[in-house]
Formats: structure tokens, sequence, C-alpha cells
């Protein structure tokens, strides 16, 4: 799928699945599916990272501040649970949302971080490499390719380009 398959859920004018419908707000024209999935996957996510953070299908959404363990220890300890708090804040916004016809900025800024993540949660369970030249087509790797695809829909409509 790659590129090709993110152009696949693009459209243009009367039939854009995600728009800026004016200043600070976003039209959303997904269809069942595509809301079926953004409604389901950020709760799994969030529910693993609940169950348990430390797993190392969460290395690349919680990285290291520091190589070393004292100094990563201490910004840890000073930065709490903040990080992981907004990540949980960030899918609790796109899965309650995921119904909607229209976005509020913050909300479609939500959106983009929370697919990102679930992208790089996702990526690292697949190991999606981005120079490996074959592209499985199995479920798991369609999912990723599908999510691929609306991030790049948030990221065009939150730039103005749809």
């Amino acid at each position: 799928m790659g590129d090709d398959g993110a152009g696949q859920l693009s459209a243009e004018g009367e039939d854009a699945l995600l728009w800026c419908s004016g200043p600070g707000e976003y039209g959303i024209g997904l269809g069942p599916e595509e809301r079926a999935l953004l409604r389901e996957i950020p709760i799994q996510l969030r529910d693993a990272i609940a169950s348990n953070r430390q797993d190392e299908t969460f290395r690349r959404l919680f990285p290291p501040a520091y190589a070393d363990a004292k100094a990563e220890a201490e910004f840890r300890s000073l930065t709490g649970d903040e990080l992981e708090h907004s990540k949980i804040q960030a899918l609790e916004t796109l899965s309650k949302t995921a119904d909607a016809t229209k976005l509020t900025e913050d909300e479609m800024e939500a959106w983009l971080r929370a697919l990102n993540d679930i992208r790089l949660w996702l990526g690292t369970v697949l190991d999606v490499q981005e120079d490996d030249p074959t592209e499985p087509d199995d479920p798991p790797h369609l999912l990723y390719h599908v999510l691929t695809a609306i991030q790049s829909l948030v990221i065009d409509a939150l730039s103005g380009e749809l």
C-alpha cells in the first residue's frame, strides 16, 4: 500500500473525508469502518499502556530522555506521569469523537497526537521498517496503512490543504 495506500482515503471537494470548515473548525466525512477503528484502537492502546507501560512495545512512545540511568530516573521523577497522561487524553479524545461530524482545532490536534502514538505502537509491534521494500498485506499491516492515510488527512486538514 505505502504512499499509494494513503491516497485511497483522500478525496477533494464535496467528497473530502477531513477538511477545514472554518477558523478552528474541521469537518469529518469518514465512513463507518474508519470510525469504528478510531473508536476501538485508541482504547486498546490506552488499556495496554495501563496494564504494562514498561513493555518493550512502548519503547517508541516513552523513549528515555537520558542515556544515564540516574539522570533518566530523576527526569522521570520530575515529570511524573505527565507524558502518559497526555497520551491517554489524546487517545480518549480520538475515541470519544470518532463519530463526530465536526471537530475543534484542539480535538483535531488530539487526533493527530493519538494517531501518531497508535502508529508508533503498531509499527513497533509489526516491526515496520521505512526502508523495507516488501509490504505485507495482512490485516495488521493494512490497518497500519489505513491509520497512516487518516493521519495524513488530519495533517492536510490542519495545514489547510483540504
